[in-house]
């Protein structure tokens, strides 16, 4: 029997476990990246683990998401993150090169290597053939450590692809697709394998695209085969040397498959407020519009752009319309200004963005009251935009360009003939924005400079023989880290002081909630399905920690933010019995009895609840070694203990 490209290089890179399907398995990192707002945190536990040198084959920095500066907080993190990249060892992209899966699509991806980083669409590099995961920023460090990155070994999803897509229609309706079929947490446990005839008719930026936003599945992460494609990619990069031809065994066994046939795809949106709330741009009609943001790690590659500008040349954006661009890197933005597209944008009434996440991650372009924001984003959850009440939809960057110009919402089919993009036979190459670090032999000459803002990694202790606390917060299904942490100019600048950033902890279910926890001193959190979905911040597991959450009780876990909790030692568990939920009320009383002997060895848990006089079942199916960080109090302190 065959293996799938994903097991081939989850194979290679088998540090421990066996690879069959739901057990835990160990892999070696290759490289790791992280951005700045998890940044921070990471490198701050990185210190704390005493290792003088990364021990990756690449580990960049990049600073992409806190780039407004609108006090010292950023400023004092990006010096922080410089200086510790240069003294140990990782490459520091500044400012304004770009976002972090564009720069590292264009100069750093490897196809066949495992690439971890402290943010969920770490996926993006499967576009060219990568193992590239999402994980918090204690994997992350650890990683950086030489330590082993451990996942459960995940069933293997194939999408075949057939056909060839229709003008005017792109990467992003592909990805709409999938979300549509197989929901905002259909991806669990799973990773996306992409083959087939119509694979090659789509480039290394449609790719990414599409791997890019496998995220919103829930998968553990999305891959394409490495092929002519890929090569072409690599070489117009000036990097073909690292090409290697990946594609699985003829004969390669999936768990599901699905079938999609591009040329029957058409120009979708993903309507408020879920990625998977999917319907054709037909089917919603010429809803008027408000704001387009293009951009994003999802669509701002140069190939994305040249639509954009060709769209927009000789035309105006319309007046009730405000039109934000985003390119996704410091090599797209130069390029779309040696050709002239820059200036067809901006002739046409578009704002130019620098290259960052922005708006995506809540920095500015916020839209109006109950406005309605056509974005080329991955997310559209509630609030995200920064404005509680915005209406969000996702779409292609060739329906957000329509539609700018038209004042409602767009099928881009209406254009015309569609000419034929290509990527360029050689992309502008400047990396004087990547600042190498120093040699180990000058690393004890580097200061690491801290600012007032950087506080220490929170504490976590031992775990007790019992928990006997209240319930400080219930919350619903699909609740996400945006929910739990959310992100935003106000609130990113604080991602390196837990104790200030905690203040805004659930404040979108409940502004109380962090009084109330710190008055408990302790408390359990219950939940419904799919809890903390969405991003990759550690932030959402580290701030009930500081607030004294010891554990989590839910019916279902999003993949990242589970293995956050069991970092930071909060104990995560999941309903026997889902009915249980509902007989929970907030400030309910609940027990757990002989609590380390029970995480030690068993798979379910009682749970009294001394307010109603009942008991439920629990399920704590963890493997050995996540029930000993849980022991020891989370990773850094399993990570200490076992040095």
């Amino acid at each position: 029997m065959g293996l799938t490209l994903a097991q081939k290089i989850l194979k290679e890179h088998l540090v421990s476990g066996e690879m069959v399907t739901g057990s835990e398995i160990g892999i070696k990192i290759d490289q790791t990246l992280t951005q700045d707002a998890t940044g921070t945190m990471a490198y701050l536990e990185f210190e704390a683990m005493g290792v003088p040198r990364v021990k990756t084959e690449k580990s960049v920095a990049y600073i992409d998401h806190n780039t407004l500066q609108n006090g010292f907080e950023n400023a004092d993190d990006h010096r922080f993150i410089g200086s510790v990249c240069k003294k140990h060892g990782i490459y520091f992209s500044r400012p304004g090169n770009g976002i972090c899966h564009q720069v590292h699509l264009e100069r750093f991806g490897v196809p066949g290597k495992t690439l971890i980083g402290s943010d969920s669409h770490t996926p993006t590099g499967g576009g060219i053939g990568m193992i590239a995961i999402g994980a918090g920023g204690m994997d992350v460090a650890v990683a950086m450590g030489g330590g082993t990155y451990y996942i459960t070994c995940p069933k293997i999803v194939k999408v075949e692809l057939t056909g060839k897509l229709s003008p005017w229609v792109s990467a992003k309706d592909v990805i709409l697709e999938v979300l549509r079929i197989m929901s905002v947490k259909g991806g669990v446990g799973k990773i996306i394998e992409y083959c087939g005839e119509g694979v090659k008719t789509l480039s290394v930026p449609e790719r990414a695209t599409i791997t890019n936003m496998g995220a919103e599945l829930g998968a553990t992460t999305s891959i394409f085969p490495s092929d002519d494609v890929t090569r072409e990619f690599l070489k117009a990069q000036g990097r073909e040397e690292v090409f290697v031809e990946l594609s699985a065994d003829a004969d390669a066994v999936y768990d599901e498959t699905i079938n999609i046939d591009l040329s029957q795809l058409k120009p979708a949106a993903a309507c408020p407020h879920s990625p998977d709330n999917v319907k054709s741009v037909e089917e919603i009609g010429s809803m008027k519009i408000d704001q387009v943001c293009i951009g994003s790690c999802t669509n701002s590659s140069l190939l994305d752009m040249l639509k954009v500008a060709y769209i927009l040349k000789d035309k105006t954006v319309h007046p009730d319309v405000s039109l934000s661009i985003a390119p996704g890197s410091k090599q797209v933005l130069n390029m779309l200004a040696k050709c002239g597209a820059l200036a067809d944008m901006i002739d046409a009434g578009a704002r130019i963005l620098e290259s960052a996440c922005g708006p995506c991650i809540g920095m500015g372009q916020s839209p109006n009251s109950a406005g309605i924001s056509l974005r080329t984003f991955n997310r559209n959850f509630e609030g995200r935009s920064g404005t509680k009440d915005g209406q969000i939809y996702l779409v292609s960057p060739e329906v957000a360009a329509a539609s700018a110009l038209a004042g409602v919402l767009t099928d881009p089919r209406t254009l015309g003939d569609m000419p034929k993009f290509e990527l360029p036979k050689v992309f502008d190459i400047n990396d004087n924005m990547v600042v190498p670090p120093v040699a180990e032999s000058e690393m004890d000459s580097v200061e690491v400079l801290r600012g007032p803002n950087i506080k220490p990694f929170p504490v976590s202790e031992a775990m007790a023989d019992e928990i006997d606390a209240k319930c400080s917060l219930k919350v619903g299904d699909n609740i996400t880290t945006d929910h739990i942490m959310p992100a935003g100019a106000k609130i990113l600048p604080l991602r390196s002081n837990i104790p200030k950033i905690s203040e805004y902890c659930f404040a979108v279910c409940d502004e109380k909630f962090h009084d109330r926890a710190l008055e408990l001193k302790k408390s359990i959190i219950v939940g419904g399905s799919n809890y903390g979905q969405g991003s990759s911040r550690e932030h959402a597991a580290l701030a009930p920690l500081y607030l004294g959450v010891k554990a989590v009780i839910v019916k279902s876990f999003a993949r990242i933010h589970m293995a956050n909790l069991i970092n930071a030692g909060i104990i995560p568990m999941t309903f026997v019995n889902e009915a249980d939920y509902d007989a929970i009320d907030q400030m309910d009383e609940l027990k757990i009895a002989n609590l380390k002997e029970a995480v030690a060895k068993d798979n379910e848990l009682i749970v009294k609840n001394v307010t109603k006089g009942t008991e439920f079942k629990v399920s704590i199916e963890l493997s050995q070694r996540q029930r000993d960080m849980l022991i020891a109090g989370g990773l850094l302190n399993y990570t200490k203990n076992n040095a």
